[in-house]
């Protein structure tokens, strides 16, 4: 089994439970779990709950040996990270390379926005549906939507199963090499 180096990029008003609940999971599993965001530090998600930034996303392309990224939804912090083209960049080498990407709510315009998701099953926020099948990719409201790489959730109320198939999902891929 190989060692787990996760990472999860947002913004600051993120989504607390989206970041919350990923990073503490992702904690069970390894001991390398960054947060990238705008700040470095503590910032504030827009229920007021602190998390630390680890690194700002102008250090991103350092984290490019990473294995497991994680896109939390928050409808103002993604407004703001899906103009950052270099993000954009990242998300789309990164698939490139089939490393896991487990994207829930508005992590999917994040998704959309790197030209990833055409011909894939994707979910997301259930106001984000007509943007998804737009950019190509077939809308799906499920718990834990599994496309190959892509393991994406339309809300915070499946986190459990959602982040359980995506662990599962890295495993798999890493058993098989």
């Amino acid at each position: 089994m190989s060692f787990m180096k996760a990472l999860i990029i947002t913004w600051e008003n993120f989504q607390d439970q989206e970041v919350v609940y990923p990073f503490y999971r992702l904690k069970e599993e390894t001991e390398d779990v960054k947060i990238v965001s705008n700040v470095t530090g503590r910032f504030h998600g827009i229920m007021g709950v602190n998390m630390t930034s680890h690194d700002t996303l102008e250090n991103l392309a350092k984290y490019s040996d990473y294995d497991f990224l994680v896109l939390p939804g928050g409808v103002k912090s993604l407004e703001k990270l899906r103009q950052e083209k270099d993000v954009l960049v990242f998300i789309h080498e990164w698939n490139k390379k089939g490393k896991i990407i487990a994207s829930t709510c508005h992590g999917a315009q994040l998704m959309i926005s790197a030209k990833i998701v055409n011909g894939k099953n994707i979910s997301g926020y259930y106001s984000i549906e007509d943007d998804i099948n737009n950019a190509g990719a077939v809308y799906v409201n499920e718990p834990a939507v599994i496309d190959d790489n892509i393991i994406s959730s339309p809300h915070y109320d499946h986190m459990g199963e959602w982040m359980k198939q995506a662990i599962t999902v890295y495993h798999a891929k890493n058993e098989r090499g």
